[in-house]
């Protein structure tokens, strides 16, 4: 009996939800008393794969096909199914990211497993069950399900299990399985990512922007104000459908959904379609100049104001402050 946590790379690196599902997993593993192991698929160096053991990572299995250079769904979920069985792993982990959403319910069929996604905090098994805390109804509320399952598949929300450092050495294992012809019938053939930009999913800090912007000439403070606060940017549907902002940009329930530990809202009403993708953030700054803006309601800290006069206020005090 094991646990066993994928971890996904982006061209050869880990990032930092890859760390917190493996100290997730970990502690999963703690509480059952059983090992973790590891799975990455890609080319990855062996360094890195090594690294994995700073938190928990006993055995780290190690897929390296050049069919599998890129992210396919399908042929991704079987190696992971198989990778469970030759660990006889009872419980599976993975991110909650954009393939992991994808890979979590195929695994869970592949591995007749119940499957918990979005999950927020570690099992609750003193009662002999085996209780998960989840995100539910696009994340305006908790849910806690229980899994019977004798296979258990667990998505964990980025930012929701902090990086907890539990060293082990770990062994490195080439792992070789089988891939299926029928599990190519799709496969992504580029994948072209922004440069120089904190990705929106694993963002901590994120400054994001609406309509009360004016228009795309405005931006320049919010790029500023993102740029002292190593904070990813962001902003609402209308601003995105209006090109006034990249797609890749858009938070809420047709969006991205994220997680970040902050998150500040300049300019945003708070329609629900928009507080759906964003009200798992731990703490949440509004400015606005409305009153009776919505947003104001689910706000932790909330400024009345016109934010061409607060934005360049919080600019100037921060550059004070890093001076």
């Amino acid at each position: 009996m094991s646990v066993l946590v994928y971890v996904e790379q982006v061209e050869g690196k880990f990032k930092k939800s890859v760390f917190e599902a493996v100290s997730y997993a970990k502690a999963i593993a703690d509480q059952q008393g059983s090992s973790l192991a590891a799975i990455s698929i890609g080319n990855v160096a062996e360094s890195e794969l090594k690294a994995l053991g700073t938190y928990g990572a006993s055995k780290v299995l190690t897929v390296s096909n050049d069919q599998l250079k890129n992210f396919v769904n399908q042929a991704y979920a079987s190696i992971i199914a198989e990778a469970a069985g030759k660990e006889n792993a009872t419980v599976v982990v993975l991110s909650n990211s954009f393939s992991g959403k994808g890979l979590a319910p195929r695994i869970a069929v592949k591995l007749k497993a119940g499957l918990v996604d979005g999950a927020v905090e570690l099992p609750q098994t003193a009662s002999g069950k085996f209780l998960v805390k989840k995100t539910a109804f696009s994340g305006k509320a908790f849910a806690i399900t229980e899994l019977t399952s004798a296979v258990k598949i667990i998505a964990l929300n980025p930012n929701a299990f902090g990086v907890k450092e539990a060293s082990v050495d770990a062994v490195v294992e080439a792992f070789s399985p089988e891939v299926k012809s029928t599990d190519l019938n799709a496969i992504v053939k580029e994948i072209v990512r922004a440069t120089n930009k904190v990705s929106l999913p694993d963002a901590e800090l994120v400054v994001s922007a609406g309509r009360g912007l004016k228009g795309p000439e405005n931006w320049g403070m919010i790029e500023e104000l993102a740029g002292l606060l190593g904070a990813a940017t962001a902003c609402s549907k209308p601003v995105s459908d209006a090109d006034w902002r990249p797609h890749s940009e858009h938070v809420g329930q047709t969006g991205i959904a994220i997680s970040p530990n902050l998150y500040i809202a300049i300019g945003i009403s708070g329609a629900i379609q928009h507080l759906a993708g964003v009200s798992s953030s731990k703490v949440i700054v509004v400015i606005n100049k409305d009153p009776e803006a919505p947003f104001f309601k689910v706000a932790d800290y909330g400024i009345v104001g016109d934010a061409f006069e607060v934005v360049p206020k919080l600019i100037e005090t921060l550059k004070a402050h890093k001076g």
